[in-house]
């Protein structure tokens, strides 16, 4: 079950997420508050896995209290307000949801964070792959990016690099749409894990610079606003 919280200082706003996570399967309400400092409070005891959180708020706004967090949630933000979008994206907020906004819209928000998929150990959440040192099973949501190299492909994850003798083309096909972009003839990217787009470059998580060609780059910016 995948645990949820809501942070928001509007009734009306907890009424609505109450109403579409109750309506979700594989989906679970354990806290709800209109206060930062408890919600602060509770997360520095107990873990959940998704945080809808809201960004005008009194005292402290969403931004502050989730730059606060030493080790957040995944994190939907929830808001009125426009503006706030590309710092949301900056804090790798999973996705930007503007008030009001229907149920199909929240659905998809839930699908990007990859998280139910995970739970229920559906196909394409590992891939199998062979290296040097035999059968390894990797986590999709744990690759980072996968690098082409001729005859050969590099797959860096959050851990570790494998190199292993395949072509980017039948990886591609492989791995989960929801997660994955080519951003560059010799390049497959997980959206999860872009840091920030930089002119032509994209910053990975572990602040690694990849080019975005040319061809690529109107598919993989509407992919970022879906």
């Amino acid at each position: 079950m995948i645990t949820c919280m809501i942070l928001d200082d509007e009734p009306f706003a907890h009424q609505v997420l109450e109403h579409y996570i109750a309506q979700t399967a594989g989906l679970s309400l354990v806290a709800k508050y209109r206060n930062a400092v408890e919600a602060f409070e509770y997360l520095n005891k107990n873990k959940v896995d998704i945080l809808f959180l809201d960004i005008e708020m009194p005292l402290v706004n969403g931004i502050t209290f989730l730059k606060a967090l030493s080790e957040p949630p995944v994190t939907i933000f929830t808001t009125a307000y426009k503006q706030y979008a590309f710092e949301g994206f900056e804090l790798h907020a999973v996705d930007y949801l503007l008030k009001p906004f229907a149920y199909d819209r929240f659905e998809k928000a839930i699908e990007k964070t990859g998280l139910l998929k995970s739970k229920t150990e559906t196909p394409g959440d590992t891939l199998l792959v062979k290296d040097k040192q035999g059968l390894i099973n990797l986590k999709q949501q744990d690759i980072l990016y996968i690098e082409g190299l001729k005859d050969y492909i590099k797959i860096t994850t959050t851990e570790k690099e494998h190199v292993i003798y395949h072509t980017l083309k039948s990886m591609l096909e492989k791995l989960d749409p929801r997660l994955f972009v080519q951003v560059h003839r010799s390049f497959l990217v997980n959206k999860q894990h872009i840091n920030r787009i930089a002119q032509d470059m994209l910053v990975i998580s572990n602040q690694t610079f990849i080019p975005i060609g040319k061809l690529y780059k109107k598919e993989l910016l509407g992919q970022l606003k879906a």
